[in-house]
C-alpha cells in the first residue's frame, strides 16, 4: 500500500504536463501512472487535485538566513533564521532553498561550513544546501581547501568582484585570486556562482554622487549601474574562456548587458547560466520613488524598463534559467533604517509569494507554458545546482516534494496573508494561483493554509554538478 497517491490532470513531469497518478512511499515517488491507475485503497491516503496545477516544490536557490547587517552606525544585526524563512517558504511552495556558507578571515572553509551547519541543524522546516563563500584577499591555504569542499558536496562557490558598498571593504576578489578559485573548481568538477560588478565603477559613483549631494537611495541605479555589470561579466567571461572546465552561475542578473553577456558566451559554447530575481522582473528605480521604496530594493539596484523588459526576454530564449529571491527576512524598519545610496539594507521579503506571483506573471499575463514555468521556479536550479533528478522532477525515484497550486484561490496579496514579516513589497499584487498542498518527502506540511511541519524536516543536501551541465550550454 502506498503513504499517499496525488492524482490531478495537469501534472508537471519531465516529459510534459498530463493527467496522472502520482504515487509515493517512504518520501520517495515510486510510481507515476494515468490517472485512476491506482484504487482508492491502493493508499493510506488518496489527494483529488483535479482542476489544479501538481508540481515538483519550488526551489530558491539564493536565500540568506540569519544573514548579517551591517548598520550605518557599525552594529551588526542577524536576520530572521531559518526556522522563520522555511515555514514562509513552505507555505508558499517552495520546498528547497540554498543559503550560503560565508567565509571569513582566520578561519578554514571547514569551520565556516561548520558553522553555518549549526545555524540550520534542526532548525528549518524545509530541504536545504549551502553555496560557499570567499571574499577579500585569499590566502593560499584556501585553495586546497575550497577543493575539498567541492568533493564533500559543497561544489557551487560564490565570488565577488565588488565591495558592494564602501563600508564593506574587503568583500571583492581580486581577479588574480578569481582566477586560482576557477581553476581549482573547475579541476574539481564544481562551478562558480558570480556577483558581479566592477568596483571601480560603482565606488567611483558612491564618491560622485555624495560629492553631488545625491546620497538619497532612489538614486542607487546610478551607482549599481548597468555599465558596471557588462564590464564584470565580460571580464569574468574572459577569465573562464582561460580555465578549461569551468562552468559559472551568474547570480541576480539585474540588466539587460548582463543578460547580453550570458547569451553571446552560451552561443559560442561556453557552459554559463543565469539567474535573476523576481524583483527585478516586476519592478524599476521608478519604484524607488514609492513610500518606503527601499522595500524593492536588492543589490544590485532595480534597472530601467528597458533591462527589466530584457530579462523577461532572458527566459523565453533560456539565458536566464532561474528566479530566485535574494531573500532576507526582516522587519521593515531595519528594511527602511538606511536611506542613502550606501547604507541601504540589501536582500528583499518574497520567498513565499515567490512561486504564485511567478506563475500568475508567466503562465496567467504572458501565455508561458506549465513546463516553462516549472523550469524557472523549480527544476532548472535542480538541474544546474547538482539536485536533478533528487529534486525538481516528478518523476519515479525522486524525492517526493510536490505543490499544488489551486487556480480558484486567485486573490489580491496582504501582508497579512503571509508568513515571513511585517511588510512585504508584493502587497496588493493579484496572483492567478495559490498553494494549498506542499509535500515535502512525503510528508504534508501545509494543507488548506494549515501548517503542519516539524523543524527536524529539514535536511542538508550534499550536491555535485552534473557533466552535462558543466559541458557546455544546456537547458
Amino acid at each position: 500500500m502506498f503513504d499517499l497517491v496525488i492524482r490531478g490532470d495537469r501534472v508537471v513531469t519531465p516529459a510534459g504536463a498530463g493527467a496522472y497518478d502520482v504515487a509515493i512511499q517512504g518520501g520517495k515517488i515510486v510510481a507515476l501512472a494515468a490517472a485512476g491507475t491506482f484504487a482508492t485503497d491502493s493508499a493510506k491516503r488518496m489527494i483529488d487535485a483535479t482542476g489544479k496545477i501538481v508540481m515538483p516544490g519550488g526551489i530558491d536557490p539564493h536565500v540568506h538566513c540569519k544573514w548579517y547587517s551591517p548598520l550605518p552606525d557599525g552594529t551588526v544585526l542577524n536576520t530572521d533564521p531559518p526556522s522563520v524563512v522555511s515555514r514562509a517558504a513552505l507555505y508558499g511552495g517552495t520546498t528547497t532553498m540554498i543559503d550560503f556558507a560565508r567565509w571569513t578571515h582566520g578561519n578554514t572553509i571547514q569551520q565556516a561550513i561548520t558553522k553555518r551547519h549549526e545555524d540550520w541543524t534542526a532548525q528549518c522546516y524545509c530541504d536545504y544546501s549551502f553555496h560557499v563563500m570567499v571574499e577579500g584577499d585569499l590566502p593560499p591555504e584556501i585553495f586546497p581547501q575550497l577543493a575539498e569542499a567541492v568533493r564533500s558536496g559543497y561544489p557551487t562557490v560564490k565570488i565577488f568582484t565588488t565591495d558592494i558598498t564602501p563600508s564593506r571593504k574587503g568583500r571583492m576578489v581580486d581577479f588574480g585570486d578569481i582566477w586560482e578559485v576557477f581553476k581549482v573548481v573547475a579541476q574539481e568538477r564544481g562551478m562558480c556562482v558570480m556577483h558581479c560588478e566592477d568596483n571601480d565603477i560603482v565606488m567611483h559613483m558612491y564618491d560622485k554622487l555624495i560629492r553631488e549631494g545625491r546620497v538619497g537611495f532612489e538614486h542607487m541605479a546610478e551607482v549599481h549601474n548597468a555599465m558596471s555589470e557588462e564590464l564584470s561579466f565580460r571580464r569574468v567571461l574572459g577569465i573562464a574562456r582561460n580555465v578549461p572546465g569551468i562552468a559559472l552561475y551568474f547570480l541576480h542578473v539585474s540588466a539587460a548587458s548582463g543578460v547580453e553577456a550570458i547569451r553571446e558566451a552560451r552561443a559560442s559554447g561556453m557552459p554559463m547560466y543565469g539567474e535573476t530575481l523576481h524583483q527585478y522582473m516586476m519592478y524599476t528605480e521608478e519604484d524607488y520613488k514609492r513610500p518606503n521604496g527601499q522595500m524593492y530594493h536588492t543589490y544590485p539596484s532595480l534597472k530601467s524598463e528597458n533591462d527589466r523588459q530584457a530579462l523577461w526576454a532572458g527566459t523565453v530564449d533560456n539565458t536566464i534559467h532561474t528566479v530566485a529571491t535574494d531573500e532576507v527576512c526582516c522587519s521593515l524598519k531595519l528594511k527602511t533604517h538606511g536611506k542613502r545610496i550606501d547604507d541601504t539594507t540589501g536582500g528583499n521579503v518574497g520567498v513565499e509569494p515567490r512561486v504564485a506571483v511567478m506563475y500568475s506573471e508567466m503562465v496567467g499575463r504572458r501565455g508561458y507554458s506549465i513546463e516553462k514555468f516549472v523550469d524557472l521556479v523549480s527544476s532548472n536550479a535542480a538541474k544546474i545546482l547538482g539536485l536533478y533528478p533528487r529534486k525538481g522532477a516528478l518523476t519515479a525515484g525522486a524525492d517526493a516534494d510536490i505543490t499544488v497550486l489551486d487556480p480558484a484561490k486567485r486573490t489580491i496579496l496582504r501582508n497579512e496573508m503571509l508568513h515571513e514579516s511585517d511588510y512585504s513589497p508584493w502587497e496588493g499584487h493579484e496572483v492567478h494561483a495559490w498553494p494549498t498542498l506542499t509535500v515535502l518527502r512525503g510528508k504534508v506540511v501545509v494543507e488548506n493554509g494549515q501548517f503542519l511541519g516539524d523543524l527536524k524536516d529539514g535536511q542538508y543536501l550534499y550536491r555535485k554538478i552534473s557533466d552535462e551541465i558543466r559541458s557546455g550550454p544546456m537547458l
